[in-house]
């Protein structure tokens, strides 16, 4: 399929991260479970919450735009994925796998950040100023999950995880 104008680029872009939502609503649900902190599973099941929103989020910009949600799977999404399944069969159940499962859930951060920035840019080029304002508001909260994550990092689970 060959893309022809700014707009399908668009679309095509919203139903991608349309299955990153998806596809991260199973992993974080799975990287909670694998989680030892308290406070780190505490924060992916609040995650895990706010990506079903942004997901339904994502899929009702979709629908007024006339498009199928479910046509994309984002392959970016399911490396980032393999790879912390990876880290978490690598790794010493504890503090390690932890720390481990936190630079894994934070490069996902770090693509969804990238991800709906673009988007809330596109959106604004386009004039859909409803989609920017969603993206926006699903990119501050992708930033705010990524500084979270750094603060649980350097409070205890990385010193934990030297020791």
């Amino acid at each position: 399929m060959t893309l022809t104008t700014f707009r399908e680029i668009y679309l095509q872009e919203l139903q991608e991260a349309r299955s990153v939502a998806m596809q991260l609503t199973d992993a974080l649900a799975r990287m909670r479970d694998d989680a030892t902190a308290v406070a780190l599973k505490e924060m992916l099941e609040g995650h895990l919450v706010d990506t079903r929103a942004q997901c339904d989020d994502v899929e009702a910009i979709l629908k007024r735009h006339d498009v199928d949600p479910g046509q994309h799977v984002d392959q970016s999404m399911s490396r980032l994925i393999d790879e912390s399944h990876k880290w978490v069969n690598m790794l010493k159940a504890g503090a390690l796998r932890d720390a481990g499962l936190i630079a894994s859930i934070q490069r996902i951060e770090h693509y969804e950040i990238a991800v709906y920035g673009t988007l809330a840019s596109w959106a604004k080029m386009l004039g859909h100023d409803d989609d920017m304002n969603t993206l926006l508001a699903i990119r501050d909260q992708e930033k705010a999950a990524d500084t979270l994550l750094t603060e649980l990092a350097k409070q205890s689970i990385n010193a934990e995880a030297v020791d």
